[in-house]
Formats: structure tokens, C-alpha cells, sequence
């Protein structure tokens, strides 16, 4: 039999792109497989997300460090002349010195933010996505240490900005990181690009 289909051109398995996995063992070996081959996959962009967002956080992390141990309470350096200076502020508000008087509100989004994003981290498949909510767990995770562990209390500490682009408000490496992964988000979005790795079109 499999000899007379070999001659036809019928193969015995369907194994071309696109065939339905329920018309092979009933669908549970084909899906078997797919679903073995995605769980390395899925694995390693998580392991891209919490990398990209260590990465972020420890860099957002010695950068204050150095900033309140050196630059704070002396003169702003200048870095290209006015345009951009690195001085030092505690900014209770949200990035870019936006909304003080809401420090304990965005202590809380911050908090839900990376909650969100662990728990999508279970059906992350897609390595852009995985590089953009990296960006953002490690953004939030390092303005939340401010807010936990900074002076005036927890949850109403202020964050340590630096960064400070003339006529611009001053900001943060956690704030660069935000920002940057809620672009790609964007971005992906237009594309049509889903955390799990899918493609649609409007």
C-alpha cells in the first residue's frame, strides 16, 4: 500500500507546510509535536525578556548609585555644552517629572505593570515582544526600588533622575527603558505582531 501510494505521489504522512494536524492521529501526535517544539522556544524568549530587563534594571540600578554618590548636592556637569547636562533630582512624580502628587498611584501601576507582564511572560513566543517587555519590566522594576527604598517613606520614596536634555525634563535610565519598550510595542503592534508570536491584519 505504501509502495502504490509512493508511485501516485501520495505520502503516507501528512507532513507539507500547511497540512491539518487533526487529519494525523486524530490531531494528538501532530499537536504533540508542535506543542514539544514550542516549549524550548517559548523558554528561551523568556529567558530573553528577563535578560533584556536584568540588563535594564542593573544599569538604571549602579547609575543612581554613582549619581547620588557623586553628583548629588554638587554642580550639574555638562556633557554637550547646554544641551545636555547630567544633574541630579528627586522627582516624586511619574517619568519626566510628570503628576508628584501622585507618587503612591504610580507606585501601584508600576507594581500591576510587572505583574502583567509575568504573567504574560507564559505565552510569550515572540522574540520582539520579548526584547520590548523586557525593556518595560526593568524600566518599572527600577523606578519601583526608588519608590520602595528611597526617602521620604516606602512606596513615596523619589526617584533619582539625571539625565537632563535642554528645555527637556529630566529623567532616568528606568524612564530611557520605558519609554523605548512602549515604542516597540507600538511599533509591533502596527505590524501586527501578538506576544505569542501570530500574525494578524485588521
Amino acid at each position: 500500500m505504501a509502495e502504490a501510494e509512493r508511485i501516485i505521489g501520495t505520502p503516507d504522512i501528512p507532513e507539507a507546510a500547511g497540512a491539518d494536524p487533526e487529519q494525523s492521529d486524530g490531531g494528538n501526535g501532530a499537536a504533540t509535536e508542535a506543542d514539544a517544539a514550542a516549549r524550548p522556544r517559548g523558554k528561551r524568549r523568556i529567558a530573553v525578556l528577563f535578560g533584556v530587563a536584568a540588563l535594564a534594571y542593573a544599569l538604571d540600578l549602579v547609575s543612581k548609585m554613582i549619581v547620588v554618590a557623586k553628583l548629588e548636592h554638587h554642580e550639574p556637569i555638562e556633557i554637550i555644552g547646554d544641551w545636555l547636562k547630567f544633574e541630579a533630582i528627586r522627582n516624586a512624580g511619574a517619568a519626566f517629572g510628570f503628576g508628584e502628587a501622585f507618587t503612591i498611584i504610580f507606585t501601584m501601576i508600576a507594581t500591576i505593570v510587572i505583574v502583567v507582564i509575568a504573567r504574560l511572560a507564559r505565552k510569550l513566543y515572540s522574540l520582539p515582544w520579548a526584547i520590548a517587555l523586557g525593556l518595560l519590566l526593568g524600566g518599572a522594576l527600577g523606578n519601583l526600588t526608588d519608590r520602595i527604598f528611597r526617602s521620604p517613606g516606602v512606596f513615596e520614596g523619589a526617584v533619582v533622575d539625571f539625565i537632563a536634555p535642554k528645555g527637556f525634563a529630566v529623567f532616568n535610565l528606568a524612564d530611557s527603558a520605558i519609554v523605548c519598550g512602549g515604542i516597540l510595542i507600538v511599533l509591533l503592534s502596527f505590524r501586527g505582531l501578538d506576544p505569542d508570536g501570530t500574525v494578524h491584519k485588521d
